[in-house]
């Protein structure tokens, strides 16, 4: 289990710097300043994730529930947090109405929250 945890860190992480990267350079010219605040928000708190999982994947051994729910619910809640902020950053580009993904990035941003909750409880 620990290295399926540290290849989703590696392909979280690697995601977020090319998309980070996509951002600094050719989104600039393709979505508002302020789609763009909200694009770099999805890829920081992705590389936020990368890099917890990366550390949990080296130090924890997975054969808990908890230790699991930890690494569940953060991937889960960092894809669906990150990938709906990604989406509505370029709606009005593509010219779509993707409204309805508003309700997952808070969802998304809870089974983040559940993720640390986890976390501590595992520790305590």
């Amino acid at each position: 289990m620990n290295h399926i945890v540290i290849i989703t860190a590696a392909i979280l992480g690697s995601t977020a710097i090319m998309l980070g990267a996509f951002g600094a350079h050719a989104f600039k010219k393709l979505i508002s300043e302020e789609k763009l605040t909200s694009f770099e928000v999805g890829v920081r708190y992705q590389m936020y994730s990368a890099i917890t999982l990366l550390v949990l994947g080296f130090n924890l051994h997975f054969d808990l529930y908890s230790e699991r729910f930890v690494f569940y619910s953060i991937t889960a809640g960092t894809l669906l947090f990150s990938i709906s902020i990604y989406l509505l950053s370029f709606a009005q580009y593509w010219n779509k109405n993707l409204k309805f993904l508003g309700p997952i990035t808070p969802l998304g941003g809870l089974l983040m929250i559940a993720g640390w909750v986890a976390l501590i409880i595992r520790f305590i």
